[in-house]
């Protein structure tokens, strides 16, 4: 999921600090289970938080719907949603640990991408606007703001992943079809049928993303909904922008 947050001085106040006694007594009453997040700023610097879900609502401003499409424990189709201040991102492999295999380097790749250009994007100028990038005077450089950055990263990692299972079913099932083809039999009939299936279900993950994608590039109105940094122009000076990307644990 895809955050962008505001603060003043850049310091995040904590959620617990800003309750009420009231509200500090009800939330004790309420068994919501913790989940963990890793958080990476502007900088790239990591942080794992152990968050329940009102928290988070409350931490990023979303509904509770959007939140529930990033439980790995519950099956919804892939989806990018713009918000006002978060991008919300259920895609494949994203929903479980950050120490997985899988998405380990995804999450190396934002450390290493997000800190190489400044989070202080403007948007001025109607082509800025259009457009979504921003020019540095000085390297005369094109340069994405910082929520496409992160999401360019973690699009390339989900087809990096899918591309990954397409080349493991691959090399098992041109072997597994040269033996059939020398050898008709019960195993080698069970085994291709197996990764028959296997290829189905792929070509099925991969169609969702796919569609999901096409959708949203289909859409002005969704597409400039990702555009977080722009709506922050106007905001007043005294708010200082601190830009967050959150990547959902999936704690057993």
């Amino acid at each position: 999921m895809l955050a962008l947050e505001m603060a003043r001085d850049g310091l995040l106040v904590p959620v617990e600090s800003t309750q009420t006694s009231a509200q500090s007594s009800a939330a004790k009453k309420k068994t919501a289970a913790l989940r963990s997040w890793i958080s990476l700023d502007q900088d790239g610097e990591g942080t794992v938080l152990d968050l329940d879900k009102y928290a988070i609502i409350r931490r990023v401003q979303i509904h509770a719907r959007d939140l529930r499409l990033l439980d790995p424990l519950l099956s919804y189709p892939s989806t990018i949603l713009g918000r006002e201040k978060v991008i919300v991102l259920n895609l494949e492999v994203l929903l479980r640990d950050p120490f997985d295999d899988n998405v380990l380097p995804i999450v190396e790749e934002l450390q290493r991408r997000l800190p190489l250009v400044s989070a202080n994007f403007q948007g001025q100028g109607e082509d800025e606007e259009t457009s979504g990038v921003q020019k540095d005077v000085e390297t005369d450089e094109l340069k994405f703001p910082f929520e496409f950055r992160a999401l360019e990263v973690a699009l390339e990692g989900i087809c990096s992943f899918l591309d990954a299972r397409t080349r493991e079913l691959e090399t098992d099932a041109y072997p597994a079809l040269d033996e059939l083809t020398s050898k008709i039999s019960s195993r080698n009939l069970d085994r291709v049928r197996k990764l028959k299936s296997a290829m189905t279900r792929l070509t099925n993950r991969v169609q969702k993303v796919r569609d999901e994608l096409e959708q949203l590039l289909d859409d002005d109105d969704d597409m400039a909904d990702l555009y977080l940094s722009r709506k922050l122009v106007g905001t007043s000076p005294s708010v200082t922008r601190v830009l967050q990307i959150g990547l959902s644990l999936h704690l057993p």
